[in-house]
């Protein structure tokens, strides 16, 4: 007589390790934020998220949000443009 056997067993799962992340809206850099800080935010504490909380992740250059701001006026456009078309100022 042949027996076949299924065994299952149960593995739990832990969440460790999570991350923080923060993306400019001027530029689209991508920064990791300190856990710490990250955890406060979650749990909606106010703060005040200083350059030490990130470490930069990937650089933006305005092409990875899909548009370009204008640092001089502000003026924001997804034309490729080389100047402002407002100031002048050089994208």
């Amino acid at each position: 007589m042949t027996y076949t056997v299924l065994s299952l067993f149960f593995i739990p799962t832990f969440k460790w390790n999570r991350h923080y992340y923060v993306q400019t809206s001027c530029c689209g850099t991508v920064y990791e934020l300190d856990p710490e800080i990250g955890k406060m935010i979650v749990r909606g504490e106010e703060v005040e998220i200083l350059p030490s909380h990130l470490t930069q992740v990937s650089g933006g250059r305005g092409f990875a949000t899909g548009y370009k701001r204008c640092r001089q006026c502000g003026y924001e456009t997804t034309e490729d443009f080389d100047f402002c078309p407002k100031c002048g100022t050089r994208f």
